[in-house]
């Protein structure tokens, strides 16, 4: 139901976010109202400590989210299971039956923020994935090598030679989501694939590249886990989140760190985008003259590959400038947001 591109407004069916970090917590009662302001539903992560590795957890975690919203809020918390070594297949069907967890989470150990239990070797968990694929859950992907021989900036490549490609080769009925892709090798993996694997785009890796984070000096802000790439890689982004293809869709990545934990000596991966994450994204729509394109990014791709029914509400964004704050607070944290300190050419109506 997109209105017609170019106009000053754009309303479309009322989008989910299949990637977010809402911690817990008095931070995550402080970040949460800016998710569930703009997204009907939202795929949550579970890299919390402990992490939520059964179905008891992802519950609790749920129940926490659910008490948390704000008041009026019409919000549905996705939850997911985050994959060990020794994950036990019958917790993740028992999980899924249940309709508990949605999907399940692969993180390569130590890969990112939270990862320290995560999966040394995927055939640790071979038997979990063959019940996934029996049962039609989704996998979600973390896609770096952790091989400390391995460039950073190369992580995502080398992931999809030695890891990904070969799982999707072996398992061709696994449902599998390549999660916040950084790459060219990225989307053309993607896009010669079979249908069951799909990716999702955040709005920073539309936005910056690699330059971002040493503009002037170290600039913590911009440091994400993937990190942005080259502006090669940026521009292909770009044009597969803009392309209309089902295979990619929205998630935000979004992950706050209180700005003591993000400029410091060891300062932590992380863009908080949630607060202005919509127009951040059709701001890049615009700029690249597909704005009839948006909603199919926005708000069907990711419920078609999931198998859920498309929202049934809308929002509209207007063509009028804001502008991000420098900081915000959530839970008594001051947080940096994405775009900070800068002016969007859209705004979200409310």
């Amino acid at each position: 139901m997109t209105t017609a591109p170019n106009r000053s407004s754009l309303t479309i069916t009322r989008p989910d976010d299949w990637h977010v970090h809402l911690r817990d917590g008095a931070v995550m009662a402080g970040v949460l109202g800016h998710t569930a302001r703009q997204f009907a539903r939202a795929i949550v992560m579970p890299n919390l400590s402990p992490p939520i590795s059964s179905e008891a957890a992802a519950e609790a975690y749920r129940a926490q989210i659910m008490a948390a919203l704000p008041d009026g809020a019409d919000f549905t918390p996705l939850m997911t299971c985050y994959l060990t070594d020794g994950i036990n297949p019958a917790e993740l069907e028992r999980g899924f039956a249940s309709g508990v967890f949605t999907a399940a989470k692969l993180y390569p150990a130590h890969a990112t923020t939270g990862s320290a239990h995560g999966v040394t070797d995927v055939a640790n968990i071979r038997p979990a994935l063959e019940a996934m694929e029996r049962i039609g859950m989704p996998l979600l992907v973390h896609g770096e090598v952790t091989d400390p021989a391995v460039d950073i900036f190369d992580r995502e490549a080398v992931f999809i030679d030695r890891v990904l490609a070969p799982l999707v080769r072996d398992m061709p009925g696994l449902k599998v989501v390549f999660e916040h892709i950084t790459t060219a090798q990225a989307v053309q993996f993607v896009t010669d694939a079979p249908a069951n694997v799909a990716a999702t785009i955040t709005p920073q890796h539309l936005h910056i590249n690699r330059n971002a984070m040493f503009a002037g000096g170290i600039r913590p802000h911009a440091y994400c886990l993937p990190v942005a790439k080259r502006e090669e890689h940026r521009l292909a982004l770009r044009a597969a989140a803009t392309s209309g293809s089902a295979k990619f869709f929205l998630g935000t990545d979004s992950a706050p760190h209180a700005v003591a934990a993000k400029e410091a000596a060891c300062g932590c991966a992380g863009i908080f985008n949630a607060p202005y994450a919509l127009e951040s994204y059709i701001t890049v729509f615009d700029d690249e003259d597909a704005l009839d394109r948006f909603e199919a990014f926005a708000s069907l791709n990711g419920p078609a590959f999931y198998g859920l029914p498309v929202n049934s509400g809308t929002i509209t964004l207007e063509r009028r400038p804001v502008i991000v704050p420098d900081q915000l607070e959530a839970g008594g944290a001051l947080i940096v947001p994405f775009h900070a300190g800068e002016t969007l050419s859209w705004s979200l109506c409310t």
